[in-house]
């Protein structure tokens, strides 16, 4: 590969998926170094005043500081719309950090949007707390329903977004069928795939406008980092969100972009192993539970869903257990092997308690209205071996009487 043939859209977008994901982006300097550079520095040089005056004024092109562009996060902006079959991407500090800058760099006091209401605590509190003081007006609404989404329009609707599978209770959301909707109206659909990631759903594909991420979770892959990601048109990512993150400073460090340039290289490995784990340790807890939430199994309301849109039901899952939040803090604490934490995407199995963690920010009565019982558990599968985690969960529920 030649030193800028990562970068040229003519050959790489000819790729197939494995191949954009090791090579895409991918810029070398002089030094023909095989391992992307880390490019750590704030700002840059030039070797005169005009210089940095045409870069400054869009004249010609070229670095002017890290907080506007960075070589190493270039690298990794270019690969992530690379893999998306986007037109930019644009990186930020974390998942929330994408989540709350695609939703902010839109949207003006007067405009109204509509959100899935089965979503992250962060994200909830966001369109729930903060918005509403910029006088944004929300609507929540269960994304499942098609007729929801359509009677929550109004004549100020600017925007439509939601996670599919959500986060924690894998309701999913039909993206081309929402995509029509919202199109008809001249609405923008933003859709949150960290659950998937690009390895098991493309939703630009299927008519989403807007596509963000936590990289911290898959794309990264190993809790090593925090990174946020949104790829779209060139207009939005450009001309939108762009002076929204330059300006407030929501960017991503060389570092952080470097260590999800490297996950990016295994994710659809990882991803489909942890997927095909994950249905394979929900069809096992299936038989014990009295309620797994894994849209990959047959018996999930939406299970026809996940054959139309995705490439695999997810490494993410989570199954009620009767007691409520003692019965599943006694579950979690009898864990020998998985760990209890709130993150996701890990090559390490994590489970956690969403209504004391991830959601513990929004109301009971929201968290009630979402379907995050107390009696949740929310498991991310990773790369152990599947008979050690089946006997460390099968420990577990004997220590709560399953």
């Amino acid at each position: 590969m030649k030193r800028d043939t990562g970068q040229d859209r003519k050959i790489t977008r000819n790729w197939r998926s494995a191949t954009q994901a090791v090579r895409g982006g991918t810029w070398r300097s002089e030094q023909g170094e095989t391992s992307e550079a880390i490019y750590m520095t704030s700002g840059y040089a030039y070797d005169s005043a005009e210089t940095v005056a045409d870069r400054f004024a869009g004249k010609i092109p070229g670095m002017t500081y890290s907080r506007t562009a960075n070589p190493s996060v270039q690298m990794l902006e270019e690969r992530i719309a690379l893999m998306e079959g986007a037109e930019a991407c644009r990186c930020q500090a974390s998942g929330m950090g994408a989540m709350s800058s695609v939703l902010l760099c839109q949207l003006s006091a007067g405009d109204h949007m509509v959100i899935a209401k089965a979503a992250f605590g962060p994200t909830r509190w966001v369109t729930d707390n903060l918005l509403p003081r910029f006088g944004i007006e929300v609507t929540a609404i269960d994304g499942r329903d098609l007729n929801q989404w359509q009677d929550a329009i109004r004549d100020n609707t600017k925007l439509f977004f939601f996670e599919t599978p959500a986060n924690p209770t894998m309701d999913l959301v039909d993206i081309a069928e929402v995509s029509k909707i919202a199109h008809a109206r001249g609405i923008r659909v933003v859709v949150d795939n960290a659950f998937a990631s690009v390895a098991l759903q493309r939703p630009l594909d299927h008519g989403a406008d807007v596509v963000a991420y936590a990289a911290t979770k898959l794309m990264d892959g190993s809790g090593r980092t925090l990174a946020g990601a949104v790829a779209g048109d060139a207009n939005f990512i450009n001309t939108i969100l762009h002076p929204y993150t330059r300006n407030t400073g929501n960017v991503l460090s060389p570092f952080n972009a470097w260590v999800v340039l490297k996950g990016l290289e295994t994710l659809e490995l990882r991803a489909k192993a942890q997927s095909d784990a994950a249905l394979d340790l929900g069809r096992w807890l299936e038989a014990r539970l009295p309620r797994v939430l894994h849209p990959g199994l047959e018996s999930h309301p939406q299970h026809d869903l996940v054959k139309k849109q995705m490439y695999g039901a997810g490494s993410i899952f989570s199954f009620e257990v009767d007691g409520g939040r003692e019965a599943a803090m006694k579950l979690l604490n009898a864990l020998q092997l998985i760990d209890i934490s709130n993150n996701i995407g890990d090559t390490k199995s994590l489970m956690t308690h969403p209504a004391s963690t991830t959601h513990s920010s929004i109301s009971p009565e929201t968290r009630q209205a979402m379907g995050v019982t107390e009696g949740m558990v929310r498991i991310s599968v990773g790369l152990e071996d599947l008979e050690d985690l089946k006997e460390d969960l099968d420990g577990a529920l004997k220590a709560i009487g399953l």
